[in-house]
């Protein structure tokens, strides 16, 4: 929203706080105060308060999620990454072999990571934006985002699992990022079913669901679910404006992405509690 906007919008001024004739702040004075903001962990706070009045709405579940991770193209650009000055002797690849990341930095914003979700595209400066949802309605109980990296999603999702999901019997869908045997044994251990999809040919080796967690009826359902963590990414990059990041820094992406997470989750509701005609 331009300040322009703001001048003119009797309703952006009554979103904000401004009265009618009160003088509109500059770009400086929103700038320092985002930085309050982000220190006061102000997003968080909104997210939560948001997901309470959904849980008295009774619009949540308390047994079924589903967890998925989407790349935010960062405010960077791949031309801006140098090598590293003191790069480390131990990388972050697979038995501690050093990859590009760990070798080079944005200029732009240093916390960017070059990363590519598959082998067909190519790697771009990015974090990633992590989503728990519930599976009644696709609501967002937690959300967060972390420097890119094949790790980083399952960790993410334990997180937002021992935060945000305290039910007595849990089930967790999940796409196939997320198969790997010490992430199940995780979740087993957190007394939650992992219904995570499984690969059919290849890599079977990595599957490792039990017998009655890959044929019971709640699997089916669980994969059924999964759409719904797409449509609020959808919706995140196309209203929110994160198909490109415009903030630099993890913890900036992280207030902002978390904002739009609860904007997500009030247009959500208004669908789902406005009356029928």
């Amino acid at each position: 929203m331009a300040s322009g906007e703001l001048d003119y919008s009797l309703l952006f001024r009554w979103f904000v706080g401004l009265g009618i004739d009160d003088e509109v702040w500059d770009a400086t004075v929103f700038s320092k105060n985002r930085d309050r903001l982000i220190e006061g962990e102000i997003a968080a706070r909104f997210f939560a308060a948001v997901r309470g009045q959904l849980q008295r709405s009774g619009l949540l579940s308390d047994e079924h999620f589903t967890v998925d991770g989407t790349m935010l193209e960062a405010w960077a650009n791949r031309r801006s990454f140098r090598e590293k000055a003191d790069p480390p002797e131990r990388g972050s690849g697979h038995g501690g072999k050093r990859l590009l990341r760990d070798t080079h930095a944005s200029r732009t914003d240093p916390e960017a990571r070059l990363y590519r979700k598959c082998n067909a595209g190519a790697a771009e400066p990015c974090y990633l934006g992590h989503v728990l949802a519930e599976n009644d309605h696709g609501l967002i109980v937690g959300a967060c985002v972390t420097e890119a990296g094949t790790r980083a999603e399952r960790e993410a999702a334990l997180a937002l699992l021992d935060h945000a999901a305290q039910g007595k019997r849990r089930t967790l869908g999940a796409d196939k990022q997320y198969q790997e045997r010490s992430f199940v044994e995780a979740l087993r251990q957190r007394a939650i079913v992992p219904h995570i999809a499984e690969y059919e040919r290849g890599n079977l080796q990595r599957n490792s669901l039990r017998e009655e967690e890959r044929h019971s009826v709640g699997f089916l359902q669980s994969q059924r679910k999964r759409k719904l963590v797409e449509q609020s990414f959808a919706w995140i990059k196309h209203w929110a404006g994160f198909r490109q990041v415009k903030l630099r820094s993890r913890k900036r992406v992280e207030w902002l992405f978390q904002i739009a997470a609860a904007a997500y989750n009030l247009v959500r509701m208004t669908r789902l509690l406005a009356p029928a005609v």
